[in-house]
């Protein structure tokens, strides 16, 4: 009876053995589960940007416009007979309180040959 519960019990910790640290253990199908969900993920953002893509070729395929608008967009170019403005913000001014104390505002500050003019 001593034999049949030792062998039992050595049955028992291979089988535990296998199903928590080897080849196909409950650690491993976790591991798994997270891999796969995250490559579910990537693969759902590539194929959002791949449609994304494929959308831009066929604009791009389908005439001019699309052409037309990619060139005005980053190459900034104009058609024949359009005026192109370009606005700039200029930086806000300076209160003239400000500009007194600092001395580099001041036209005192100056060297000599650029006041003479």
């Amino acid at each position: 009876m001593r034999w049949l519960f030792a062998g039992l019990l050595f049955i028992l910790l291979v089988l535990q053995y296998r199903l928590w640290f080897a080849e196909g253990s409950l650690a491993e199908r976790h591991r798994l589960e997270r891999q796969f969900e995250e490559q579910t993920r990537i693969n759902e953002q590539l194929q959002a940007r791949n449609a994304a893509l494929e959308r831009e070729v066929l604009d791009l395929q389908s005439g001019n416009k699309g052409l037309e608008q990619r060139a005005r967009e980053q190459l900034g170019l104009i058609r024949e007979g359009e005026t192109f403005y370009q606005f700039v913000d200029v930086p806000p001014a300076v209160p003239e309180s400000l500009a007194a104390e600092s001395p580099t505002a001041t036209s005192s500050s100056l060297p000599a040959e650029n006041t003479a003019r």
